[in-house]
């Protein structure tokens, strides 16, 4: 069995796959860490098991977590653990087996994530603590990515700031293009190495890739998941010279200007309302305009985009969307292919609305020059799948 530990800011998913098939054996996820609220729910072999956990630590979640899976699943069963790192800067352009150098080293990239990082070390330390006999396995969000060209990855500022400080596009949410991008190829028959993709991850956090012939030719987040798209709370792009302007006007710190424009801004500032693109779609239904408002904006901003990753693929075959918004919000999907006929995308409103379900993905018309698709990401289980390839 493969065990994958996936560490965020404020949540833990640990999932179990049995190795050759990459079938799912246990699902667990603790959320809301550091809040009164926090809990626990594991889904093993078909029982399920919810807990409190009282304003848990990453720590302390992590130990129960592991407590309970291993009280249903045989711990010696476990052959290899992999665990999701968010940011591997320049030094990690594969998934890369964890010793002492190399934690060190992704701990030594933490300035580039500080959210994120710490606690994905966190996952690493307790994996390794709870199996310390077999191999554990980082994959980086940002290594699909070392793939782009320089014209894309390199920013319009002085050129040593790249060099002597490593400021430049790396991206972001790269394990999950990558698997809707693999089984995009599958639904178009075509081999993933001939593909010309756009795959659309939306959720709180969201970001479009370029994929052309397997490999990641441009992004949308940078140097920081700050950047691109519209996003629940994140403004993505900016001009930035609002920077100093609002400092001016306000006497704000960067670092508190720097935290609006990650926590309270997208759909959240727009709105006034709420970062949930759920919550929004009701509130303009029932005619609030600051709701329709930001997501009239988040999709404007989203097949503007799309449109621009054209350029780097010359023609596409397809779009894909994922994650929570990407799969589940008929209207957003509508509202941006409706603005990309520039591209030849024609949408079937039917499978549109039942999300490709019935369909096998589809939600284009079937004389669309561009297809579209409803892909589900399943980011842990393309975590197992590299760890599997690392084994071999």
């Amino acid at each position: 069995m493969i065990l994958v530990i996936n560490t965020g800011s404020s949540s833990i998913k640990i999932a179990v796959f049995e190795r050759s098939s990459l079938q799912v054996l246990a699902e667990g996820l603790a959320q809301r860490l550091g809040e009164a609220e926090a809990d626990l729910s594991w889904l093993i072999a078909g029982n399920k098991h919810e807990q409190q956990l009282l304003q848990a630590t990453h720590q302390s979640a992590m130990a129960v977590m592991l407590d309970v899976l291993f009280s249903k699943l045989n711990q010696s069963a476990i052959i290899a653990v992999g665990h999701r790192v968010v940011h591997g800067g320049e030094l990690f352009v594969a998934p890369t087996v964890l010793d002492d150098l190399s934690i060190t080293a992704i701990e030594g990239l933490s300035h580039l994530a500080p959210l994120h990082n710490p606690s994905n070390v966190i996952g690493i330390k307790a994996g390794i603590a709870a199996l310390p006999a077999v191999p554990h396995v980082a994959v980086f969000d940002t290594a699909f990515h070392q793939t782009m060209p320089s014209k894309a990855s390199i920013y319009a500022v002085p050129y040593a700031w790249y060099e002597d400080y490593g400021v430049r596009r790396y991206g972001f949410h790269g394990t999950s293009h990558h698997y809707v991008g693999l089984q995009a190829a599958k639904l178009l028959n075509v081999a993933f190495e001939n593909c010309k993709l756009i795959t659309v991850h939306l959720g709180n956090g969201c970001s479009a890739t370029a994929i052309k012939n397997g490999k990641s030719v441009d992004t949308t987040m940078g140097l920081t998941p700050l950047s691109g798209l519209v996003m629940g709370t994140r403004s993505g792009d900016i001009d930035p010279g609002i920077f100093s302007f609002v400092a001016s006007q306000t006497g704000q710190s960067l670092g508190s200007i720097t935290n609006t424009l990650n926590r309270k801004s997208g759909l959240l500032g727009i709105s006034g309302k709420s970062n949930d693109m759920r919550t929004l779609l009701a509130a303009s239904a029932d005619g609030d305009e600051r709701a329709c408002l930001a997501v009239e904006i988040f999709c404007y901003d989203l097949a503007k985009t799309l449109a621009g990753l054209a350029v780097s693929l010359g023609q596409v075959d397809a779009i894909i969307f994922t994650g929570g918004i990407g799969e589940h919000a008929a209207l957003v999907r509508e509202k941006t292919l409706m603005q990309l006929a520039i591209l030849g995308v024609q949408i079937d409103a039917e499978n549109n609305q039942h999300h490709g379900e019935n369909s096998g993905g589809y939600i284009s018309a079937k004389d669309s020059k561009v297809a579209a698709l409803v892909v589900p990401t399943h980011e842990e289980k393309m975590i197992a799948s590299y760890v599997c390839q690392v084994l071999n």
